[in-house]
């Protein structure tokens, strides 16, 4: 039996889910508990049209997570085609301190999205993991980056940053230091 396919979206439908997923990311980044309906109003677009596209508060949560965290990996293929591998690992983890930022405003629906037994942890640490092994390799090839470094062992180290939760100075000097210490000598 074949398995079902998701009709692909009108383009009025998929601008108001992407208004919503931008809105959400901008109220999560400060910090924000949004309901889906300040969502809904800061994206400018009615409460039902939200509800339409999210049914609940944790599928915003996790559609904005999940599409984060593949801006990601479209990043480190982007920037390492237009820089020098360290500057695009620096850049990418710009990139990466501001996707922490929106989890301020949703840490208890990925909570519940994990105990729930959702893959979203797991599935966000392997396109992270993608995302600078394609970076580390771009740096063998030009010669800007560490070759005994593995791209696990990075991720771990920039998982710093998403502990520090007061501070998005402190979590800057944390990734500068990690990037800094994978740039070759």
């Amino acid at each position: 039996m074949p398995v079902p396919t998701e009709k692909p979206l009108r383009a009025d439908a998929r601008r108001n889910r992407e208004c919503l997923l931008a809105a959400a990311r901008d109220l999560f980044s400060e910090g924000e508990r949004a309901s889906l309906e300040q969502v809904a109003k800061a994206a400018g677009v009615g409460v039902g049209t939200a509800y339409r596209h999210f049914p609940t508060r944790n599928d915003l949560v996790e559609a904005v997570y999940r599409s984060g965290a593949a801006a990601l990996v479209e990043a480190a293929d982007e920037l390492t085609a237009e820089l020098p591998a360290d500057e695009a690992l620096g850049r990418w983890t710009d990139r990466l301190l501001a996707f922490a930022a929106t989890k301020r405003g949703m840490s208890d629906a990925l909570g519940e999205l994990i105990a729930s037994g959702s893959d979203i942890k797991e599935s966000t640490r392997s396109q992270m993991v993608s995302a600078v092994a394609t970076i580390l390799e771009a740096g063998a090839k030009d010669g800007t980056l560490r070759t005994d470094v593995d791209a696990e062992s990075v991720v771990d180290a920039l998982s710093g940053m998403f502990m520090i939760k007061d501070s998005p100075e402190k979590a800057r000097r944390v990734a500068a230091l990690v990037t800094d210490g994978v740039r070759a000598r």
